[in-house]
C-alpha cells in the first residue's frame, strides 16, 4: 500500500498536481516528509498539508480489528471455528472443542505408550455420523509403519459406540470412509495429494477420490509416525527437505480447513540441546540437575524446526506406572496433563480435572513403567 500512486487516492486535483510537479509519486514519498518540509516543498499552507496526509494516511492503513471483532467473526464461522471432538471431556475443554480445523496438531511419546490407540478413535470420531457428534466424512489414515489395525477400530467402536456399530451394516459404512494409506517416501506420499480449490483429491492406483473440504463435507488426515516418513530426508537431504514436509502438511490444514494429526516418536536429547534458545543460556548450568528431577532425557524426535509448524502439541508419557497426556503446547491453552488408561474403548482419562504445569515439566517427555498399565475389562497385559 505505501507504493500506491498519489494520483489514485482521490485528492483533489489541484493539490495531486502538485504533488506529481514535485516528484511526489507514491504514498511512500509523502508520509516520509514532515509537515513543514511538505509545506516548503509544495508550497501550500499548513490546512492543506494536514488534509492532504490525513487523506493519503487513511487509504493506505490497513483497517484495524479489536479482539473482541476478531472472536466473533471466528465463532460466527463455523468453518474456521470448527473442531473435531476427541471425547475426552477435560482435554475437549482445554482445547476449546477438541482438535482444530486449520492447524498440525501433533502427538508426541515414546513407542506403546497410546499415540496409535488416539488416532484410531480420532478416525472414527471423524467417520461418525453427525447426528451422533461426529463429523460425518471421511478420514485420510498415513499408516507409515504398518500399526493401523481395522480388528482394534472396530473393537474401539463397538464399545465406545455400541448404539451405532450394532446397526446392520454401520460397522462397514463407517470403515469405508477411512482410507489407508502406507507410502514409503515423500515422493509416493506427495504424489498422492492434488490441492485444489476447496479439495484435496487423492490418488489411489489410477482413480481420484476426491475429499471436499468445503462447508457441506469435513475429511480428517491422520498421520501415524510422521518421523519415519521424515527419517530418510534427514538423512539424504538434512534440513530443508524436512522443513518441505511439515510446510506441506501445515498446507493442508491451513487451504482445505480440516483437522490434520500427526504422531511424532520421541529420541534421546543431545546436551546441545537442553537450550536451544539464546534466553535459556543462563539455566544451562540446571540443565542436567533438573533433566534428572524429573527422570527425563527425551524429546520430539523431529527437533525445534519441526516444532515451528506445530500449532497444538500433545505428550502423551509415563511416571511412575501412570500415564499422562499432556498439552505441552497450545495458543488457547495453559500446560496441563491428565492421567488416563488404555481400555477395550481407547483412551479413557482418569479425572477431566488437568494439573497445570510449570518451568522444565512442560517440555520434559518422561516414560517410566508403562507396558503393564493396559487395562482392558479390567484385566492387566505385560
Amino acid at each position: 500500500m505505501a507504493n500506491k500512486t498519489i494520483c489514485e487516492m482521490g485528492l483533489p486535483k489541484s493539490i495531486a498536481n502538485i504533488f506529481a510537479a514535485r516528484n511526489i509519486i507514491t504514498a511512500k514519498d509523502a508520509l516520509s516528509l514532515t509537515e513543514f518540509e511538505l509545506m516548503e516543498l509544495l508550497d501550500v499552507g499548513l490546512s492543506d498539508v494536514k488534509s492532504a496526509l490525513a487523506h493519503i494516511s487513511e487509504i493506505v492503513s490497513p483497517p484495524y480489528q479489536t479482539a473482541l471483532l476478531l472472536m466473533e467473526q471466528r465463532v460466527g464461522n463455523e468453518q474456521l471455528g470448527g473442531h473435531l471432538p476427541t471425547r475426552l471431556k477435560g482435554l475437549d475443554a482445554a482445547l476449546c472443542g477438541g482438535i482444530p480445523f486449520g492447524v498440525l496438531t501433533e502427538v508426541v511419546g515414546p513407542a506403546g505408550i497410546g499415540k496409535t490407540q488416539f488416532c484410531l478413535k480420532l478416525s472414527l470420531l471423524a467417520a461418525l455420523p453427525a447426528h451422533y457428534g461426529g463429523l460425518d466424512g471421511c478420514v485420510i489414515y498415513i499408516d507409515v509403519e504398518s500399526k493401523f489395525s481395522s480388528r482394534r477400530m472396530i473393537e474401539i467402536g463397538a464399545r465406545s459406540f455400541p448404539e451405532i456399530f450394532h446397526l446392520k451394516g454401520m460397522a462397514q459404512e463407517m470403515a469405508g470412509r477411512i482410507l489407508v494409506l502406507r507410502p514409503t517416501s515423500l515422493s509416493e506420499f506427495t504424489e498422492r495429494f492434488d490441492l485444489k480449490e476447496d479439495s484435496i483429491f487423492l490418488s489411489l492406483r489410477n482413480d481420484s477420490v476426491g475429499l471436499e473440504a468445503a462447508k457441506s463435507f469435513k475429511a480428517a488426515l491422520i498421520g501415524d509416525n510422521i518421523r519415519s516418513l521424515a527419517e530418510c530426508l534427514i538423512a539424504c537431504y538434512r534440513k530443508p527437505r524436512m522443513l518441505q514436509l511439515g510446510t506441506m502438511i501445515w498446507s493442508l490444514a491451513e487451504f482445505s480447513r480440516i483437522p490434520v494429526v500427526v504422531t511424532n516418536q520421541v529420541r534421546s536429547q543431545n546436551r546441545d540441546e537442553s537450550c536451544p534458545y539464546s534466553f535459556q543460556v543462563q539455566d544451562k548450568g540446571k540443565t542436567k540437575e533438573d533433566s534428572t528431577r524429573y527422570e527425563s532425557h527425551l524429546v520430539a524426535a523431529l527437533g525445534i524446526h519441526w516444532a515451528h509448524a506445530v500449532t497444538i502439541r500433545l505428550v502423551l508419557e509415563a511416571k511412575s506406572g501412570q500415564r499422562f497426556i499432556k498439552v505441552a503446547k497450545s495458543p488457547i491453552s495453559p500446560p496441563l496433563a491428565f492421567p488416563f488408561i488404555i481400555t477395550s474403548s481407547g483412551i479413557s482419562l482418569l479425572t477431566d480435572d488437568g494439573t497445570e504445569l510449570i518451568g522444565p515439566e512442560i517440555n520434559t517427555i518422561c516414560c517410566q513403567g508403562h507396558n503393564d498399565i493396559i487395562n482392558f475389562a479390567g484385566e492387566r497385559l505385560h
